[in-house]
């Protein structure tokens, strides 16, 4: 069982940054793949990024390429997401997630998820 907290979110303008968190408790979480995603009112769950267990390598939605970043700590058993440039399309519920195995980007595929963070850019 693993449990997932975020943090992190706020209201940025665009053009700014933020850095999201992702606290995992459990002895296990090295050896799961993390995933972020999105919510906004109206539409689907989007994929964000994800990690390998490993951190070895990284996936990234086409709409944020080249201005998001994750990372993972596997010694404080946490993840990030750092989001530069961001735009008012990236606004919604950051939402981190974990499952055992290879990175996916389907959201049902991951077995836990934490309750999200806000993040919100105004232009």
């Amino acid at each position: 069982q693993v449990q997932l907290v975020e943090s992190g979110g706020g209201s940025v303008q665009a053009g700014g940054s933020l850095r999201l968190s992702c606290a995992a408790s459990g002895s296990t979480f090295k050896s799961y793949a993390m995933g972020w995603f999105r919510q906004t009112p109206g539409k689907e769950r989007e994929f964000v990024a994800a990690i390998t267990w490993r951190g070895s390598s990284s996936y990234y939605a086409d709409s944020v390429k080249g201005r998001f970043t994750i990372s993972r700590d596997n010694a404080k058993n946490t993840v990030y997401l750092q989001m530069n440039s961001l735009k008012p399309e990236d606004t919604g519920v950051y939402c981190c997630a974990a499952r055992s195995g290879t990175v996916v980007v389907r959201g049902e595929a991951y077995d836990y998820w934490g309750q999200g963070t806000q993040v919100t850019v105004s232009s």
